[in-house]
Parts: C-alpha cells; sequence; structure tokens
C-alpha cells in the first residue's frame, strides 16, 4: 500500500473526527496493547498542526500528541492533571473566583486556543474556558500545537492550539461502566454506549462528577489574596454522536451535547453553568485527489444564579456561538496539498451589566495553505489568512512559514516564523462587573487586537528505544490584551475601576528539552524540562502591570519512571510514579485588595513539588482496577494563595472501568 493511500484512508478517518464524531472507551486490554516496551510510532497521523492528515515524523509543525495509551497511562482525572504530568511549564492556578486559569509557557487562557474535533468552544470563565467541560473519558489523543496558528485558526491561537480529538465506536456494540472514588467525596460515574454497523455509527456517552468543598489554613502573617475554603462543584455530561456512511467516500455526521455544573459558594446562592452543544458535519472525498468538508456548530455557554428560597434560576451570562465551515483539500501527485478554507460565525453576548444587556458580532475569515514536498529531506509548510470583524470593522492578515528537514530518517529539525492575534471579545469591549467586591473590571470599547511574532525551532531525533527532543521560541507581542492599573474616576468611587487595555513591550522566550526511553522489559522512563522568561508588559505610562496577573515559573521539570507488562494472558500491570517540580517565582502585588490605596508588596510564591503514585491492574479482557496516591509526600504551601497548588496533602483515589461488551 503506498503512503498516499494510507494517508487517504486515514484522511477518511480523521476528518469524521473533525466533524464532530467521538466515542468513549475501548477496553483497557486495547488501551494497552502498545505497553512501555515497544517502540516510538512515529508513523501516527495528525492534523491540526495543518489541518490535513499527516504522519507526526513528516509534519514541518512542532507537534506533541498525547494518545489513548499514554492518557490511560497516566491515569489522569481531567485535561488539567493530564496536561500538567505530560508538559513542563504548564500551571492551572486559580483566579479571583476560584475559575481555573491556565499559564502556558507565558501564555493565558485567552492566548492558547482550545478546541474538541477542531471546533471552538463558547463561553469563559475568568478569561478562560471551562476546564470542567473537557471529559478524559473519551479522548483518543490530544495534539498540542506550540506557537502561534493564527494563520489556520485565527484569533486566540497566539501561544498554541490545544486540540482533544474523541474516540469513534471500532466494535459492533460497545457498553462500558466506570467509577472513581477519592478525597473529600470526590467521585466520578461514566458509561459508553456504542454501535457500529455497515452504514451507522452512533457513541452516546454520560459522566457525574462531584466533589465537596474543604477548608485549608494558612501560617500566621499571610500573604494577599488568602483562599480559606476550595470550593467542589457537581457536574453531569452528555454526548451523542452519530455517523452515516452510505459508502466509503461519503459520510454525514450529526452530535448534541448538555453539560451542567453547580458550585456551593454560598449555601443560599448556588451558581450554575450549562452549555448546550450540537453540529452537523459532511465529508465528501470526490476523487483520489481532492476532498472537501462542511461543518456547522453550535455552543451556549450559560451562567445563572440559583435562588434555594424562591427557587429561580436566574441566567445573568451567556454566550452563543453559531459557525459554519468550509474546507477544500487536493493533493498533486508529488505529494503535494494545496487547502482552502473559510468560516463564518455568529458572536452572541448576554449580561445584565452589558449596555442594552446584549452584544452580537459577525466574523469572516478565507484561508490558503500550500504543503510543499520539496524533495525527501526538506518539507515547507505556508499559509496565509484574512480575517474580518463586524464590531468595529477590524480585519487581520497573518501567515506563517514552517520548514521540516530530515538528514536521516529518525531525525527532524523544524524551523518557523508564525503571526498571532487575539481579537478583543465582547465582554473585553463592553462587559462592567464588580469583581468580588474588589473593584469594577471596566471594558474598553477602543481596544486593538493584540498581535504577536513566534519564532521557533526544534529537532527530534528518535531510535530503538531513545527519543530526545529540543527546542527554543522567542514570542514578540504588541497591544497585549490585559486589565491595567486600577484607578478611581472620582473622590466618591467606593470601588476602584480595572479597566481592559492595549498594554505592550510583552515578550517571552524559552526552551524545553526533553529525554524518553522504552525498555523491552517493560520499563520506561521520561525527563522533560522547560524554561521561561518573561518581560512583563508595561502600561501606556511605561509601569509593569503584574499586579493581576501571575508570571510563569522560569524552570519547570517533569520526571516519571514506569513499569508496564501484561504478565499473563488474564493479568497486566502498570506501576508509575511521576512528579513536577517548579521553581519560585516573585510578583510584585497590592497589600490589600479591598484598598489599593495601601499600595504594593512583592509575594512571593516558593518551589515546590508534587508526586503521584499509580497503579494500574488488567484483569482479563474486560476489568481494569485504578489506584493512586496523588501527593504522595504530603507537600502542603505555607500559604493558600492563586499560585499555589490548592492541595490539603496526600490524596488517596481508588475507581474501576468494566468493559460489559468483552464479559460474554
Amino acid at each position: 500500500m503506498t503512503l498516499q493511500k494510507r494517508i487517504m484512508q486515514k484522511q477518511i478517518f480523521f476528518s469524521i473526527l473533525m466533524a464532530g464524531v467521538a466515542c468513549l472507551s475501548s477496553s483497557a486490554q486495547d488501551a494497552y496493547t502498545d505497553t512501555i516496551y515497544r517502540k516510538f510510532d512515529l508513523d501516527e497521523v495528525v492534523v491540526t498542526g495543518t489541518r490535513t492528515p499527516k504522519f507526526l515524523k513528516d509534519t514541518p509543525i512542532q507537534t506533541r500528541v498525547i494518545n489513548a495509551k499514554e492518557i490511560a497511562r497516566l491515569n489522569a482525572t481531567n485535561v488539567q492533571d493530564l496536561l500538567r504530568q505530560e508538559l513542563p511549564g504548564v500551571e492551572f492556578t486559580y483566579a479571583m473566583n476560584q475559575q481555573t486559569h491556565l499559564n502556558f509557557s507565558g501564555f493565558g487562557g485567552q492566548g492558547v486556543l482550545f478546541l474538541v474535533d477542531g471546533e471552538r468552544l463558547a463561553g469563559e470563565t475568568m478569561d478562560d474556558v471551562d476546564f470542567t467541560r473537557l471529559s478524559m473519558d473519551n479522548v483518543e489523543r490530544i495534539e498540542i500545537v506550540k506557537g502561534a496558528a493564527s494563520a489556520l485558526y485565527g484569533s486566540n491561537a497566539t501561544g498554541g492550539v490545544i486540540n482533544i480529538i474523541t474516540k469513534k465506536s471500532q466494535k459492533p456494540v460497545t457498553l462500558n461502566v466506570n467509577a472513581r472514588y477519592a478525597k473529600h467525596n470526590e467521585q466520578r460515574y461514566g458509561g459508553t454506549f456504542g454501535l457500529n454497523g455497515k452504514h451507522l455509527n452512533n457513541m452516546f456517552t454520560v459522566n457525574f462528577n462531584r466533589m465537596d468543598n474543604y477548608d485549608v489554613h494558612s501560617a500566621s502573617n499571610p500573604v494577599t489574596r488568602i483562599i480559606s475554603t476550595v470550593y467542589g462543584d457537581k457536574t453531569i455530561n452528555f454526548k451523542d454522536q452519530l455517523v452515516w456512511s452510505p459508502n466509503k467516500n461519503f459520510h454525514l455526521s450529526g452530535r448534541a451535547g448538555y453539560f451542567f455544573r453547580e458550585t456551593v459558594r454560598s449555601a443560599d446562592q448556588p451558581e450554575r453553568y450549562r452549555d448546550f452543544s450540537g453540529g452537523l458535519g459532511m465529508q465528501w472525498n470526490i476523487s483520489e485527489h481532492d476532498d472537501f468538508q462542511a461543518s456547522y456548530a453550535f455552543d451556549q455557554y450559560d451562567k445563572s444564579d440559583y435562588q434555594r428560597i424562591t427557587k429561580l434560576d436566574i441566567r445573568d451570562y451567556s454566550n452563543v456561538q453559531n459557525s459554519l465551515r468550509l474546507l477544500y483539500n487536493h493533493r498533486l501527485d508529488r505529494g503535494d496539498v494545496l487547502t482552502i478554507g473559510s468560516d463564518f460565525m455568529h458572536d452572541y453576548l448576554y449580561n445584565t451589566n452589558l449596555e442594552n444587556e446584549t452584544r452580537n458580532q459577525n466574523s469572516w475569515d478565507l484561508f490558503g495553505q500550500y504543503d510543499w514536498r520539496i524533495s525527501e529531506q526538506w518539507e515547507a509548510v505556508g499559509a496565509v489568512r484574512y480575517d474580518y470583524f463586524s464590531d468595529g470593522k477590524e480585519s487581520h492578515v497573518t501567515p506563517k512559514l514552517n520548514v521540516c528537514y530530515k538528514p536521516i530518517y529518525n531525525l527532524s529539525i523544524r524551523a518557523g516564523y508564525g503571526m498571532g492575534f487575539r481579537a478583543p471579545t465582547l465582554k473585553e469591549k463592553y462587559y462592567n462587573f464588580d469583581m468580588a467586591g474588589i473593584w469594577i473590571v471596566e471594558g474598553n470599547a477602543n481596544l486593538k487586537s493584540e498581535v504577536s511574532h513566534n519564532f521557533n525551532l526544534s529537532a527530534e531525533y528518535s531510535k530503538g528505544h531513545y527519543n530526545l527532543t529540543g527546542s527554543v521560541y522567542y514570542n514578540k507581542v504588541k497591544n497585549k490584551l490585559a486589565t491595567s492599573a486600577p484607578y478611581f474616576k472620582t473622590p466618591n468611587d467606593k470601588l476602584p475601576y480595572l479597566p481592559y487595555a492595549n498594554l505592550d513591550d510583552y515578550s517571552v522566550c524559552g526552551g524545553e528539552i526533553g529525554a524518553q526511553a522504552k525498555w523491552n522489559n517493560g520499563f520506561g522512563a521520561r525527563l522533560t524540562y522547560a524554561y521561561t522568561k518573561e518581560q512583563l508588559a508595561k502600561d501606556k505610562d511605561g509601569h509593569t502591570i503584574n499586579n493581576q496577573y501571575i508570571p510563569a515559573r522560569e524552570h519547570a521539570l517533569n520526571a516519571r519512571v514506569d513499569f508496564d507488562k501484561q504478565l499473563s494472558k488474564k493479568y497486566g500491570l502498570n506501576i508509575a510514579l511521576q512528579g513536577r517540580v517548579l521553581s519560585g517565582v516573585e510578583n510584585v502585588e497590592y497589600k490589600d485588595y479591598y484598598d489599593v490605596s495601601k499600595g504594593t508588596i512583592t509575594v512571593e510564591y516558593p518551589a515546590y513539588t508534587i508526586w503521584k503514585l499509580s497503579v494500574v491492574q488488567r484483569v482479563g479482557n474486560a476489568v481494569k482496577v485504578t489506584a493512586a496516591l496523588d501527593n504522595v509526600f504530603g507537600y502542603k504551601p505555607k500559604y493558600y494563595y492563586l499560585n499555589s497548588p490548592i492541595t490539603d496533602g496526600v490524596n488517596f483515589q481508588i475507581g474501576m472501568s468494566i468493559d460489559i461488551d468483552k464479559l460474554f
């Protein structure tokens, strides 16, 4: 079978995924077929970097893949846990209302584009997506593209793209149930039912999670922004996905989902979050050289306050996105690929603090990409994109160029430049709200788009049992979108205003090195180190603004050792110890966030290390039993504040997954 035909076959499969096809579980045995003793698979197909299927070893775009086998071995319960374990320099902290905030090599949540099967997510919680929506139960793999990717994905892809690609049913009948229990009454239950026929493929998943509130205690003389209660929540998530394939060249897909989360910060008024999502997709393989994709996606994310006394559920925030996508690929005989695409999105925002309570925006784009197979050793990808936003009548042109050189089969050297941009959201432009009685966050209708220039260089070498990687990057950002310094409009103001503004002179550079080994005896090891250096942004008066921003930690180290072996026909075992070490960081913060007139102090967020010991047992073909000690050495921060790990010591977790269809 020729390489071109192999890519064509995988194009059909992964383009269906991009339209929204997903599934949950295969068996525990399937998840571990590729155990730690197998060599590195360089023929894994990826789609995010170029929007077309390419072997990982051949893509000019620096891409990190976390596949289903790695996810199963890591025993991660959510996307935060997974990314922390796999990517050094990634840190999830808490915003002032304890919504989760991401720092990804110097870029926050709005600078990293999260996708599910290539589709954007509506809504935000303090400038980040709601990460609790991103379940790990039905994930086939996660593709991570570092660096600016706006030439293909538009706004918000200044720091990178994280694409969560879901599974599709591979067997005639799939039936799985799973459960997990941990400290603080944390409970997780899930189920999957899938059907795979000649022309129809359907997968239905449901998940329920909950965790109680718990108190944490700081030492005396605390620093600013102390956390005393860590708020739990309860969530429920339904997804159904259907694909109809009348023949091998034509596929129609549909999906629908519902998400609900409730957090009790006040006994009388719990906060509720809901998401309604759906979509339709079409994949038509016109010929051996041409294919066409079309899709429609709907996503509505709501926040409401539930009044227990009156039993009223009062909605105060809603973000609705309706998007259309067209994508055409043409393959030349020599292996070159021309890609042309266009997107249209209607963005609707409702909030009681908005003028007239609603805002709308239409955005449209057109992009083209050429993947040039220069020779057996050289390949280049160039792309350019035009974006238009109706609010403010703003437009952008963003290019990129990436080159891959392979002097030998198992060595890849990649270099690239990409321009990125982030358009201000409707919230940042028009939304004014009281932030926990500290200040009034103020929208700014005159905001300009954030523009970045990213340069990167990387190398990867794999041979036999060993894999070595190294990379360096530099990002220069102009008109960075963030909150500026607080101020009082009038002497009679009770609370200061915290305005959104365009800052300048922000840059971040860094690098990463990694080494991984997998041996035939079942043992494996991985060591990765990341260095991040930020030049913090300044306001129009030349003052450094870092009072509301937690800088990235300069040094980060991730380590993992494990043993994975099928010891008998009916029993397999995985034992893993993994940890991360993060250096300390200093930040200038207000002495009293309720009275900014008291001035600022320098707060030191100390270095820390957290380790996790996990055991996964595979019993027969259908049963998987898991146990884990998270924070095995019992680390507790001296002070519980926004950039400290919110842990109160060792956490013991137990779980079980049963593939009922394999019991009989």
